[in-house]
């Protein structure tokens, strides 16, 4: 295998030989034949004398023939509501992928998904620890220094909601290295402001890229991933709280030898002649966003490079390049070691002839109305089919937005707040802060190692674990502002961040799994949007409550955590041992 490979390389059926097994001797997922075996019973007489008919129902209903197939697409075509060429086409993919399984292809793409939710993390800590080390050199007060955590996001929301759509358009390959690339440049950039207003700019211009990693991530890795592996996609969060350790560790190495005493003011503000902090004297912050943003696009060149991703067959089926994406199947069978039954001419048999259905492909307005259509109050209005629905509905999107807000609210500025910043003690020395900022991280990870145990204990479940780890969140943030004492803050901090990642974890696998699966996108997209909203929102009421009282927006963030605590107690769905709707 090349070192580097050719990251645009287009694809043919020919290029991957010893492949391709008829239909009739493939091997199909056991699920899929447990189906036809019910459908097949149901179709014999009582008697058991099925007779001529009887054989025919047995032919149609097979796994292994195109009428069988046929069946399979008509059912699931049925479900989702839609009924167009792609539609049809793009089932008959999903049931390739999920005849191939899972394999080295999807391991590999799982490792490179999980470092845009690394960075995405590793970059709302990075803007966090510099904070600090802003208001030293240039001059700007702990609370206004909030508004570049504020730029950071408006960056982040932007990023989301274009890349989400982009990658639609342009193709996921492209907007899955694009997203990287951006975050990579700007972060090294950054080390080179001779600004806040610059450093404002070249952060929200890194959240931009930073900000379309989930989306993009998330989604591609889908369109691979077999249904039966789906839990896979909620096992992508468990990289959150590396992204946290990482930039906390090389934060705690750097920062703390190359700064300015934070007793001193900056040049900026000082009169002549006075001993001031220097940019020169003040370079930790630097270095560390030079390092992030090193890593940051080591990460890109791994993906462009070292690892060659076929473009997503979803989206080479929506611009009508339907050999392409047969030949993406085939690829990924061939990585994975497997066979696989797909063809041309099976996905025209089921899902239509070029020759006699002439609207082969979505245009890009089309793709752009299906993108706004997955909000649309047809596309909502099934997940308030039944009271029950609809209540859990309203309840989840409301833990989706304060804890968006509660989340920053305390996590984006805790750095400041074990400095001890605007309390009238004196401040923490810097590398008391870095290290145990540190400690707190590495407490922090084995959270979300718990929570995939807890979930599945009897009694507990999903709604159990987390009901009494956002309790205890919210409860603990309180207990923060109790005394300024750094060994009393960074057990605080500690557990907070421990059961933050149980809580994270289980709404992460829990919301996803109580909503049906025709409209899932849909209602995860709105607790994903109403998330990012309120996180915006989490810098503006940290600069106003905080120039009034340093601990006042831990006090909301505790607030706003505890009631979604109340919004969890009241969840009707309870999901462990359950198959999703």
């Amino acid at each position: 295998m090349p070192i580097f490979m050719n990251p645009f390389a287009k694809h043919d059926v020919a290029d991957f030989t010893d492949v391709y097994v008829p239909l009739a001797d493939a091997h199909r997922n056991a699920s899929v034949v447990a189906q036809h075996e019910e459908k097949l019973e149901k179709s014999h007489s009582p008697d058991g004398s099925g007779g001529e008919a009887g054989r025919k129902a047995s032919h149609n209903y097979s796994a292994y023939t195109i009428e069988g197939l046929r069946a399979e697409i008509e059912s699931d075509v049925a479900a989702s509501g839609h009924d167009a060429v792609y539609d049809r086409k793009s089932k008959i993919i999903n049931k390739a992928v999920q005849d191939i399984g899972m394999g080295r292809y999807q391991w590999e793409l799982f490792v490179l998904c999980g470092f845009g939710w690394l960075a995405d993390n590793l970059w709302l800590q990075g803007v966090a620890l510099t904070l600090p080390q802003l208001t030293l050199e240039f001059g700007i007060s702990a609370t206004q220094v909030r508004y570049t955590t504020c730029a950071t996001f408006v960056g982040l929301c932007v990023g989301a909601t274009f890349w989400g759509v982009a990658s639609d358009i342009i193709g996921r390959r492209l907007a899955f290295n694009a997203t990287l690339f951006l975050a990579g440049v700007f972060g090294l950039a950054v080390g080179g402001a001779h600004s806040w207003i610059a450093t404002c700019g070249l952060f929200a211009g890194l959240g931009v890229g930073v900000g379309g990693n989930l989306p993009v991530d998330g989604a591609l890795f889908l369109e691979f991933l077999p249904f039966a592996s789906g839990n896979l996609l909620t096992m992508l969060s468990v990289w959150w709280p590396v992204g946290q350790l990482i930039a906390s560790l090389i934060a705690w190495g750097l920062i703390p030898n190359y700064s300015c005493d934070p007793s001193l003011t900056s040049c900026a503000i000082s009169a002549p002649g006075v001993t001031c902090c220097r940019s020169a004297d003040n370079k930790g912050w630097r270095y560390f966003t030079l390092t992030l943003g090193a890593l940051t696009f080591f990460m890109f060149v791994c993906r462009f490079f070292f690892f060659h991703l076929y473009e997503s067959p979803k989206y080479l089926l929506a611009r009508g390049r339907q050999a392409e994406a047969v030949a993406t199947v085939h690829g990924i069978a061939y990585r994975n070691k497997r066979k696989t039954w797909l063809t041309v001419d099976i996905l025209n048999e089921i899902g239509g002839h070029p020759e006699v259905v002439s609207h082969q492909k979505l245009s890009t307005g089309e793709i752009i109305k299906r993108k706004v259509g997955s909000f649309s109050g047809e596309r909502i209005a099934p997940l308030f089919a039944t009271k029950r629905l609809g209540i859990t509905t309203l309840l989840i999107w409301f833990c989706w937005a304060t804890i968006g807000m509660g989340y920053p609210l305390f996590n984006a500025f805790l750095p400041q707040y074990l400095q001890n910043a605007g309390k009238d003690v004196p401040p923490t020395p810097t590398n008391i802060v870095y290290r145990n900022y540190a400690i707190t991280s590495i407490v922090g990870v084995p959270g979300s190692i718990l929570a995939c145990y807890t979930v599945d204990i009897k009694y507990i479940g999903r709604k159990g674990t987390i009901a009494v780890s956002t309790l205890l969140t919210g409860v603990i943030l309180f207990l923060f502002t109790i005394s300024s004492k750094p060994n009393y803050q960074t057990t605080m901090s500690s557990l907070e961040a421990f059961f933050q990642n149980i809580m994270y974890g289980v709404l992460y696998a829990y919301t996803p799994e109580v909503f049906p699966a025709p409209n899932r996108g849909t209602g995860v997209g709105i607790a994903s949007c109403l998330n990012r909203i309120t996180g915006l929102c989490a810098p503006i009421v940290a600069v106003y409550a905080g120039g009034v009282n340093p601990n006042a927006p831990v006090f909301a963030a505790g607030g706003l955590i505890l009631a979604a605590f109340v919004a969890m107690c009241l969840f009707p769905i309870e999901t462990r041992g359950k198959q999703s709707l």
